[in-house]
């Protein structure tokens, strides 16, 4: 599987990877093929619904063993994959439909499987959030002066949702110092080149993601997203 990397390009670990798997919300069709290549080679599918699942496996053919993970047995279920991980396991979580952890099962996996130190690989696709547009505030690339930055960033003060910014590599370091000082040290993701061969994923309170980009030369397309006003959805809206 071309996907067993990690996320900086570095051998892959003993443990097994988390991949977050999108799948359609109506069509059968709006699935992706990477999408449908790591469900076939995944050694195990965890599914809010497996009976919706199945209809999309027997589609195309995939006889990868499956296994319900949904609101009412998350807790009770979740130590059991963390184990199969962290025994080398390579395992595909997926919701009825849409993308897993937006307002979907995933987000207890996905946290424990960060803290075990396991890949979690997103592959992206469908998800009924982006057509809504809902939970989360798009703001795209900020000001390149930091002056102008500082204004734009403090109008955003009150901003409960998650904050979505793209930046350029040349530019995060002092898009990072500009957000500490406005906002205070709030948590964030520093994704950069996701999807790629050297896709990377920094989660942390923003100076820890400055701390860590400040040792290393930064390359590649950036999405960062910033906690907004202490609420309590950030990290429920991301991969």
């Amino acid at each position: 599987m071309s996907d067993l990397h990690s996320p900086d390009g570095a051998e892959r670990s003993t443990t097994g990877i988390l991949y977050v798997v999108a799948t359609p919300i109506g069509n059968l069709e709006d699935v992706t093929l990477r999408a449908l290549r790591v469900l076939k080679e995944a050694d195990l599918i965890c599914a809010e619904d497996t009976r919706k699942t199945r209809i999309l496996l027997n589609h195309y053919n995939i006889q990868t063993a499956l296994t319900s993970y949904f609101e009412h047995n998350e807790k009770r279920k979740t130590p059991f994959i963390i184990e199969k991980l962290k025994s080398g396991k390579n395992i595909a979580i997926v919701s009825e439909a849409g993308t897993p952890a937006i307002s979907d099962p995933g987000y207890r996996l996905i946290t424990q499987a960060l803290q075990h130190a396991i890949s979690v690989i997103p592959i992206p696709g469908p998800s009924a959030v982006i057509t809504a547009l809902h939970r989360f505030a798009f703001e795209g690339f900020l000001p390149v002066k930091s002056g102008k930055k500082k204004k734009f960033l403090t109008k955003l003060l009150e901003e409960e949702r998650t904050l979505v910014f793209y930046e350029s590599p040349h530019r995060i370091i002092n898009t990072l110092r500009d957000l500490i000082e406005v906002m205070g040290d709030r948590n964030a993701v520093l994704c950069r080149e996701l999807t790629k061969m050297h896709e990377e994923k920094i989660y942390g309170e923003l100076s820890l993601i400055l701390k860590n980009l400040e040792k290393r030369p930064i390359k590649g397309e950036i999405t960062l997203l910033v906690e907004g006003k202490k609420n309590n959805l950030f990290m429920r809206n991301t991969i």
